[in-house]
């Protein structure tokens, strides 16, 4: 069976990291369970950035803290799940399965959210939904480089942790407009950011897999 290649992170090194999947792992948490409660809490701010619009204008900040800090805990879920598997010795049968179905889950789910955060602007929506088709798609590239026998490129500019770095970044400078009563305006760049980043991105991962596959 093909096992797909893990990516490069920087945290999976950290103490803090690996003492929290050693303590997971203790506790026989599953990394399967690890990848469904990141597909949860992606779920959970989706639904705050659905909701933003219509809460009082004084609450809108906080909400938006709240996403944020829900698109990161999807982030430490996606890299304990992996820790849980390899470090601590607890791949299944299923493991490759959880460890990408939900990941293409959760990046649609909050990226079309943070997209009806906007509905006010027509671009809104559009711009949630082409964002997450991009997204969506720098994936595919890689998936399909590693299903024709080429390297699975994680190259960015907006892979995974760029693309939800990118997207807290502006829901933290969004609840920065909501306190002062300033424009919608980091959402909405933020999304055009992340399509155009993840355009870019599955074009370079193209041309690594096109010179892999070409040479001689």
């Amino acid at each position: 069976m093909m096992h797909a290649p893990r990516r490069t992170l920087a945290t999976r090194d950290a103490a803090w990291a690996r003492a929290l999947a050693r303590f997971l792992g203790r506790a026989a948490v599953q990394p399967n369970s690890v990848s469904i409660a990141g597909v949860l809490f992606a779920i959970f701010a989706s639904a705050l950035f659905y909701i933003v619009p219509d809460v009082a204008p004084d609450m809108r900040a906080p909400v938006l803290v709240l996403t944020a800090a829900s698109i990161q805990l999807r982030l430490l879920c996606n890299l304990l799940d992996g820790m849980l598997a390899v470090e601590e010795g607890l791949k299944s049968k299923t493991g490759e399965l959880y460890n990408e179905l939900p990941d293409r889950i959760a990046d649609v789910v909050i990226l079309v959210g943070a997209g009806y955060s906007v509905r006010g602007l027509s671009v809104g929506p559009a711009l949630g939904w082409g964002a997450a088709v991009t997204a969506v798609f720098t994936a595919y590239v890689r998936a399909l480089g590693g299903s024709i026998g080429a390297t699975q490129h994680f190259i960015g500019p907006m892979a995974k942790q760029h693309r939800m770095f990118a997207l807290t970044i502006a829901t933290l400078c969004a609840a920065v407009e909501a306190t002062f009563g300033m424009p919608r305006r980091a959402l909405v760049i933020g999304l055009v950011v992340i399509a155009a980043g993840s355009i870019v991105t599955a074009y370079r991962r193209t041309q690594r897999i096109v010179s892999e596959v070409a040479a001689p």
